[in-house]
């Protein structure tokens, strides 16, 4: 879905959805109270976001996975799965599986370490256990009550924070700051801004720093590009190649992962030709091309850089001191 424009600001058309927001917010709690999480026999970190769309889960799982593999420990992912058909519990293999089936994140995430796809959480944290997972990582779970959680990082975007501070449809909330917060340990606010609650702080909770930053950036500045991307919010990747000298010649803006089908992709590669660009786009997205377009366009790499790398290993170092993980 695209976000509306209405969610970064109260007005008319907000304010008549807060009766379906109060039905989604209320549906949210009862599933809480419903379901009791499973404890699993080793530590489970989960990153998850607030709000609707991309605020760089995905990047910071890769780097949790990087600081915990370098302790020494046998690291896996686990993801529902979005836009897959596969309902797992299922090990990714990216020799094997393409995003139509499991999603265009655990492909990503499976570069790194073993990835596991379950719209069933619990089952599919089961497989990660018995598969000789010491650690898992859990990709968009903070709504999910399946599994419980040692360790929840909760991602937001500095740029925008929580937008109207409103739940859907009124609003980029997935559930009730409050509630919401109150589940995480931590907050992760990653790029540049103060789009944060003044509040935040009155929480209690740590705010950790980051940055998304791009591989090789001296490989762009003059180019002439075709910019497209179909991610939470394609603007700061469009943003993020101005930054990097790039020259745009035109930008598309797709749907968070948006299915390219075949006339898409002519009709971009015909519009580039007719620009004089080459054609750019996420990671991500160019898991989900056809494979004449993704042949033809460049992909701009990125990583998370922690400001502070030191509070991170705190929490880290925190929840694995119980000995349930031991490389």
């Amino acid at each position: 879905m695209r976000a509306p424009a209405f969610w970064s600001r109260r007005g008319l058309a907000s304010s008549l959805l807060l009766p379906a927001a109060l039905l989604w917010d209320l549906g949210g709690w009862l599933r809480w109270r419903l379901v009791r999480p499973e404890r699993l026999p080793i530590p489970v970190v989960c990153v998850g976001n607030l709000t609707a769309g991309g605020a760089g889960k995905t990047p910071t799982v890769l780097a949790l996975a990087a600081l915990l593999k370098e302790r020494g420990l046998a690291v896996h992912a686990l993801s529902r799965g979005y836009g897959g058909c596969e309902a797992g519990p299922l090990r990714v293999d990216p020799a094997r599986h393409e995003a139509a089936a499991v999603g265009d994140e655990p492909l990503l995430l499976a570069r790194a370490c073993p990835t596991w796809v379950a719209r069933d959480r619990a089952a599919g944290a089961r497989a990660a256990v018995a598969g000789g997972a010491e650690v898992l990582l859990l990709d968009d779970g903070l709504q999910n009550p399946a599994l419980h959680k040692d360790l929840v990082l909760a991602v937001v975007d500095a740029a925008v924070g929580f937008g109207n501070g409103r739940v859907m449809p009124a609003g980029p909330l997935r559930e009730n700051l409050a509630r919401g917060l109150g589940r995480a340990d931590a907050l992760l606010a990653i790029g540049h801004g103060e789009a944060l609650p003044p509040g935040l702080a009155a929480t209690g909770k740590p705010l950790l720093r980051a940055d998304l930053r791009p591989e090789d950036p001296g490989a762009w500045r003059g180019r002439r590009l075709l910019a497209f991307a179909g991610i939470g919010r394609p603007a700061k990747f469009f943003e993020t190649l101005r930054g990097l000298g790039a020259e745009l010649a035109g930008t598309r803006a797709f749907a968070d992962h948006h299915a390219y089908g075949a006339a898409e992709a002519e009709a971009l590669l015909a519009e580039a030709a007719g620009l004089g660009a080459e054609l750019v786009t996420t990671e991500k997205d160019r898991l989900r091309l056809p494979p004449r377009l993704a042949e033809s366009t460049r992909v701009l790499p990125v990583h998370l850089g922690w400001r502070d790398k030191r509070g991170i290993e705190d929490l880290l170092d925190r929840i694995l001191a119980d000995g349930r993980a031991q490389p």
